[in-house]
């Protein structure tokens, strides 16, 4: 029997984007847009920052060291801290990649779904929100085995509620659909779609929704760092460039667009990914009951990957904001070579 590689020889890069919603031009420039689209998406909660950047620095450097280039998307402005000559560190603002006929834009779908346009990038690359971090070590072997990117699989119902994306992930679900048949897809990758190593909850639920319809209900995802190719983009572009289009022209996010889950489940529709234990991250949407777990999640580097989700709920926003700094400046308490 052939043994399978564990290693993974392509380069890997990360990218985070980032905004700094105190920034008067920033600010200035979008209110020009706001109240343009009735149904758009400029909510406080979208922009308002942590004061945690410098954290997801010290969590790279120290727990992924291996990683090619960071490519740090911004609107224009950078933290004051922020070590730009860093060999290892790609300013890329957005009037970079991003076309300029959906320029300026403060819709997070526009700038996550030409990603792959940035110069330079890799065919392999973890995308994260400036809300996700690294606190534990981590091999390139975690994210992408034998060129495939790793993931966990689990079909789904999609979720309608008050201020949740499910409008994105039903769009992203349509197209899917059209792509796809559902029965093709799961005799071609059963095994990864039923194996234990997703998580016992989304075995249960592939397996009370694999034989109810013959077409995808959803899928299961966690709010943390995705690994991509960026042949992917490149591919669901050329099949869904008019789609992607209208989305990108949106100023801010509305219930009409695509996200880029819709990467992430084409990936997992087709079959290129490789099984990835669901406890390599966890997702802590801050609430105050929820609040003093992700705190010791934290100093204690009990997930490889971690992400602290900003939400309506978060009813003490500068006590918080506090408490996490100082739990991040636990675990990682030494500057890292990207801070002057």
């Amino acid at each position: 029997m052939k043994k399978r590689n564990m290693q993974t020889n392509e380069p890997i890069d990360f990218v985070i984007l980032w905004v700094d919603g105190a920034d008067t031009a920033w600010l200035a420039e979008k209110r020009k847009y706001d109240g343009s689209d009735e149904k758009g998406d400029s909510s406080e909660v979208r922009f308002r920052s942590w004061d945690n950047l410098q954290y997801w620095f010290r969590g790279v450097e120290k727990f992924a060291p291996w990683v090619r280039t960071i490519h740090f998307v911004t609107w224009g402005h950078l933290p004051p801290w922020l070590d730009t000559t860093n060999p290892k560190l790609h300013i890329v603002n957005h009037k970079d990649y991003i076309p300029e006929k959906y320029l300026p834009t403060f819709n997070a779908n526009t700038i996550e779904l030409n990603l792959h346009r940035i110069e330079g990038l890799a065919e392999q690359f973890v995308y994260f929100n400036d809300d996700m971090f690294v606190t534990a070590p981590v091999k390139p072997e975690d994210f992408f085995r034998d060129g495939k990117p790793r993931d966990a699989f689990g079909l789904n119902c999609i979720y309608f509620g008050k201020k949740s994306a499910g409008f994105f992930n039903g769009n992203d679900v349509e197209l899917i659909n059209i792509h796809f048949d559902k029965k093709e897809c799961m005799k071609k990758n059963r095994r990864k779609w039923f194996t234990l190593r997703n998580g016992w909850k989304c075995v249960a639920r592939t397996l009370l929704l694999a034989y109810a319809w013959n077409w995808f209900p959803g899928f299961y995802y966690d709010h943390l760092p995705t690994d991509f190719v960026k042949s992917t983009f490149e591919k669901v572009w050329a099949e869904e460039g008019e789609v992607l289009d209208a989305t990108c022209m949106d100023k801010f996010r509305t219930k009409s667009n695509c996200n880029q889950w819709l990467m992430k489940f084409w990936q997992l529709a087709e079959g290129n990914f490789d099984v990835r234990s669901r406890d390599f991250g966890k997702c802590f949407h801050i609430k105050d009951r929820t609040f003093p777990s992700a705190l010791k999640a934290i100093r204690e580097g009990q997930y490889p990957l971690i992400c602290l989700n900003d939400t309506i709920y978060t009813s003490n926003f500068e006590k918080q904001k506090e408490e996490a700094i100082k739990a991040f400046q636990t675990l990682l308490p030494e500057k890292s070579s990207f801070e002057v």
